[in-house]
């Protein structure tokens, strides 16, 4: 899953148009950005791109938060994710 600051629309268009095969949900109000460390505060809008692998009781397992690549990034956390959850 992903998540993105723009409407649903926008993500969705996005989602589509880069042939995404996993769900680009919307954090209009931005408690996951401010959560997880994108953002400082629910009115920021200089937005840091990062990644959080989780397991399923929500434990962090890993985060990539230093000058993620959009172009090799995904490759990356599959191959940290198959090693950690099995390919």
């Amino acid at each position: 899953m992903g998540v993105g600051l723009d409407s649903p629309a926008d993500n969705l268009a996005w989602s589509d148009t880069e042939g995404f095969l996993y769900d680009l949900w919307t954090d209009d109000d931005a408690v996951l950005g401010v959560t997880y460390g994108a953002l400082s505060n629910d009115r920021d809008t200089s937005v840091d791109r990062v990644t959080m692998l989780l397991d399923a009781d929500g434990a962090l397992l890993l985060e990539y938060t230093e000058a993620i690549n959009v172009g090799t990034h995904p490759a990356q956390v599959l191959e940290d994710c198959e090693a950690l959850f099995g390919g």
